[in-house]
């Protein structure tokens, strides 16, 4: 697990010795380090099993045991999550990367992610990190106040709990989060958005911008692919819309798998009208890797067309993701067709928008500018 530790040290958390003893024990990742802290989100049966409430999985943990997570252990018939205070990566990034393209662009966040996540995506890209036990390993003694002063001391206006998949690591996020929005930080979410409704109200309550990986358009895809269901996934979307959200959307394209043009027409068609066709969508190139390694790049073309789709069935912000220099990669007026913000990878080149409208025609470009 070189990757999950090594990522990390030198390049992101430098600095940390001016935040006191604890914290500066973050410069130094410890393997197989447990952050054990009481869960609310189980239900004690009546065998002293406990049945998680996190996410839609509801697993049934008899005493000793973990969930499909693997970081929820069942001890004495309490949830323990086990990755609290210990992230393995942490790392300052553009806030394109995450991706957000419409919340407050050429802004940094401090991203944060620990091992465990309760899919098993066969195309997982950071498999050495989501899909171990936290004993696999190598992380950080860095508290939720610990990460905060670290995201003001290297520039962050926002952290962003992402790469891995933070519904595993929920405690610590959401404690994070709460402190950050009290230091004026924003909180950003990259997730599969597989998740239950008490805990996302939570966040909800907390978060400023959430980026739902919506694998595909096909329930079968999300059984076989990510040991999952859709219809989690499409539910805490419209959570996420009606409370107000800011919401963006990323599909990885993966050849042969979910790239029937006809599902992600119904894909795109679905979200004009149950969210609204102002919510970016971002097609993601996908690259060979993990389970899924025989499979070839999605062809630019194939991802062209796809945007074409979406954009037929009226979305007004589509993207073509990991594929530099691509027009894809640029915001368009849905007014006057001009471009609004032009971005070469995770490079804001020009921004030409003014008070959240288009500086050519004064339309309306939503997002969250300010």
């Amino acid at each position: 697990m070189a990757r999950a530790a090594g990522c990390v040290g030198a390049l992101c958390l430098a600095g940390l010795s001016g935040l006191g003893q604890r914290a500066a024990l973050a410069q130094a990742p410890q393997p197989a380090l447990l952050g054990s802290q009481p869960s609310p989100w189980f239900e004690a049966l009546a065998d002293g099993t406990v049945r998680c409430t996190l996410c839609p999985h509801g697993c049934d943990i008899a005493e000793g045991r973990r969930g499909r997570c693997r970081v929820r252990e069942n001890r004495g018939g309490t949830l323990f999550t086990l990755t609290y205070g210990n992230p393995c990566l942490v790392q300052l990034d553009p806030v394109e990367r995450k991706p957000f393209f419409h919340f407050r662009p050429g802004t940094r966040a401090l991203s944060v992610s620990t091992a465990g996540c309760p899919l098993a995506c066969k195309f997982c890209e950071v498999w050495d990190m989501a899909l171990v036990s936290p004993e696999e390993v190598h992380a950080y003694d860095l508290p939720p106040q610990a990460l905060v002063e670290h995201a003001l001391s290297v520039g962050a206006t926002s952290l962003s709990f992402a790469f891995g998949e933070p519904v595993a690591f929920f405690e610590y996020m959401l404690e994070a989060a709460q402190q950050a929005k009290r230091s004026g930080l924003r909180n950003l979410v990259h997730t599969s958005g597989f998740i239950s409704d008490e805990p996302l109200a939570a966040l909800t309550a907390t978060v400023d911008a959430v980026n739902i990986d919506l694998k595909g358009f096909d329930a079968a895809f999300y059984r076989t692919m990510c040991g999952a269901e859709l219809e989690p996934i499409l539910h805490t979307l419209k959570r996420l819309h009606a409370a107000g959200v800011h919401l963006e959307i990323s599909n990885l394209v993966i050849p042969t798998l979910n790239d029937d043009l006809e599902r992600i027409r119904a894909m795109c068609r679905w979200i004009a009208d149950e969210l609204g066709p102002e919510v970016p969508l971002h097609f993601v190139r996908f690259y060979p890797l993990y389970q899924l390694a025989n499979l070839p790049p999605t062809p630019v073309s194939m991802l062209e067309r796809a945007r074409a789709v979406a954009l037929e069935e009226g979305l007004h912000y589509v993207y073509v993701a990991r594929v530099t220099g691509h027009e894809g990669e640029d915001t368009f007026c849905p007014t006057c067709g001009s471009i609004v913000i032009a971005r070469m990878g995770f490079i804001v080149e020009d921004l030409a928008i003014d008070d959240g409208r288009c500086r050519g025609c004064g339309g309306a470009i939503a997002g969250r500018w300010a």
